[in-house]
């Protein structure tokens, strides 16, 4: 949560935002969080795979800007931390006591159990050592590949222990771009071993990473490419959605999404002017027709991917307008029920695994148009009742 100068003033993780967000409109609030509300100007979320590991970009978040109404996180000394010894061969545990041993902290956490699955997953793709743990113990861990293998070298598991300090600090899209250095080198080597577990890391590394992060998105762009057939990866995408009751205070969005990121500079409403009523294909139409008239009139870039939320009505609405300007752009649309993806050129729907990252950035674009199209929506509908 931000304030009017765009400074973090709260911090917090949620397995609902609907109702998280919600929670802030009860009545009877602690002062504390009244004074809160009051001071939030804009809110911004990242996206995790699961509670765990949002547990770990909360607190390297909090750590990093120290946030006012991050009180607990800040200040609480009951929490646990995650303890990175300083030995030849560094060792962790989770511990609530931080000592003056020349260890290295990481945390407050507000949760121990989610804690502990965190670093079970760190932990299956980055084997290190436990604290303490008997001998009979880490042998087993070691035939699992969770400890480090015996004989490993002080430099190679130093690079496994930088690498989970740097998952604890948040700094997870730094650690992928060390990482794929490293294997590019390795495979110059000829160490296709080394290689395929360095690859396996970034995979893992991808999905711990998935929020909103730039490797997310830009694996997520490869797998695009390849499913489209396309030359390159899209660079720029536009995707539209359009908006409306019983054809009402009707609107029209468009959300760019430039190299990896939302690129909300560039973002359009569009009010409904020429169609009434209930025709969507019509009003997708007028607001296609609308943004690519600007662009060749301006001489704007035209995007490389165009995503129309709606089905293969809707596509078809999209292809006839951008014909009768004469541009030629590839052109998708994603229905939101089955999930099904409609391609220029195709006739019947394609249906992606839902564990491709390809369709997960499908769907985060076109949630955002969709988003976008409904706040735009809300606000025309509060002007009319203002006004009426």
């Amino acid at each position: 949560m931000k304030d009017k100068q765009g400074r973090i003033i709260y911090i917090g993780k949620a397995k609902s935002l609907k109702q998280r967000l919600n929670s802030y409109l009860a009545k009877n609030l602690f002062a504390k969080t009244q004074a809160l509300i009051l001071r939030v100007s804009d809110i911004e979320f990242k996206l995790c795979p699961n509670e765990s590991l949002a547990l770990l970009l909360e607190a390297a978040l909090v750590k990093k800007y120290k946030p006012n109404y991050n009180i607990a996180l800040r200040d609480g000394k009951n929490f646990p931390m995650v303890k990175i010894t300083k030995d030849k061969f560094p060792a962790l545990c989770i511990t609530r006591k931080q000592e003056n041993d020349g260890a290295y902290y990481f945390g407050p956490y507000t949760n121990s159990s989610l804690l502990r699955q965190a670093l079970r997953a760190i932990r299956s793709n980055f084997p290190y050592l436990i604290y303490k743990q008997l001998p009979q113990e880490r042998k087993i861990d070691e035939s699992i590949g969770l400890s480090p293998k015996k004989g490993i070298s002080e430099e190679e598991y130093g690079k496994t222990i930088k690498g989970i300090s740097l998952i604890l600090q948040g700094k997870v899209d730094f650690l992928l771009k060390k990482l794929s250095l490293e294997m590019n080198s390795k495979s110059a080597r000829l160490d296709f071993e080394g290689a395929a577990k360095i690859r396996d890391q970034i995979n893992a590394l991808s999905v711990i990473n998935q929020g909103d992060t730039f490797a997310y998105n830009k694996q997520g762009l490869k797998e695009l490419k390849d499913f489209l057939k396309m030359q390159k990866e899209p660079k720029r995408i536009e995707a539209f959605d359009i908006s409306n009751i019983s054809g009402k205070e009707a609107c029209g969005s468009m959300v760019s999404f430039y190299n990896g990121n939302f690129d909300k500079n560039n973002y359009r409403k569009f009010r409904i002017k020429t169609v009434s009523g209930i025709d969507d294909y019509g009003m997708l139409r007028e607001v296609v027709r609308r943004r690519y008239s600007r662009v060749l009139r301006n001489r704007l870039a035209l995007p490389d991917l165009i995503i129309i939320d709606g089905g293969r009505g809707h596509l078809m609405a999209a292809e006839a307008e951008l014909n009768a300007l004469g541009i030629d752009l590839l052109v998708l649309a994603i229905a939101k029920e089955h999930e099904n993806i409609y391609v220029k050129g195709n006739k019947k729907p394609f249906k992606l695994s839902s564990r491709l990252l390809a369709l997960n950035l499908i769907r985060r674009i076109r949630d955002e148009a969709h988003r976008f199209a409904i706040s735009y929506h809300h606000l025309l509908r509060k002007k009319g009742l203002i006004c009426a």
